[in-house]
């Protein structure tokens, strides 16, 4: 997905149509909802945004490849172009890469740690390795991004064996919505797992897409 203007618009809006002073968001599409909150909770009109698809997740080697063609695409046309996501089990090479386009990218290992806060996540990381995360993201899309994919949905007796290990789902809330507990608790009895919910809102997020904005 993408919401940037056309050259009419920038042109209504005094900004110059080679892109002067708009920064693209290049993003996960896991990340669309949060990002656009923040747009318009904020008014940033200048920044657009451009959705990789989210279930590149479940192929991590492709988001460095995907990326590249996202900002070789769309260089001409920014000032700025940003990377919203975190390492997200490339194991460094998006970093790398994104060096080496000159672009930066939001900072940590997953959106699970941007989240809660860099900085938190790695202090805690040491009790919750048996934990595992889910996003207002991932509680929607449970069944498309983890259930099925899994196997689960057609082999129900792997569950003991894939989370036999975890202790607890930890259900990291970037709003207040009672259904969404509610759905993220079904989850947890789903995979035989404890329950907590902890609210983050946007986290280290909001923070880096600020500095950027700016």
């Amino acid at each position: 997905m993408q919401d940037s203007p056309d050259d009419g618009q920038l042109a209504a809006k005094g900004l110059a149509p080679d892109g002067a002073g708009r920064v693209l968001l290049i993003a996960c599409g896991a990340l669309a909802h949060e990002i656009l909150a923040l747009k318009r909770a904020n008014g940033w009109t200048h920044l657009d945004l451009q959705c990789l698809p989210a279930n590149l997740h479940l192929w991590p080697e492709r988001i460095t490849a995907a990326v590249i063609a996202a900002v070789a695409e769309h260089r001409s046309r920014y000032e700025t172009i940003f990377v919203v996501y975190a390492d997200c089990g490339t194991g460094g090479i998006l970093q790398e890469k994104c060096k080496e386009l000159g672009v930066e990218m939001v900072s940590g290992p997953h959106c699970y740690s941007f989240f809660e806060g860099n900085a938190i996540f790695a202090e805690r990381a040491e009790t919750e390795f048996t934990a595992f995360y889910l996003t207002d993201f991932l509680v929607r899309q449970f069944d498309a991004f983890v259930w099925r994919p899994m196997g689960l949905d057609r082999h129900p007796e792997l569950r003991d064996m894939m989370f036999g290990n975890y202790t607890k789902l930890v259900y990291q809330a970037q709003t207040d919505d009672p259904a969404l507990d509610a759905r993220a608790r079904e989850c947890a009895g789903r995979l035989g797992l404890d329950y907590e919910r902890r609210y983050t809102g946007y986290g280290d997020l909001a923070r880096v897409l600020a500095q950027v904005a700016e």
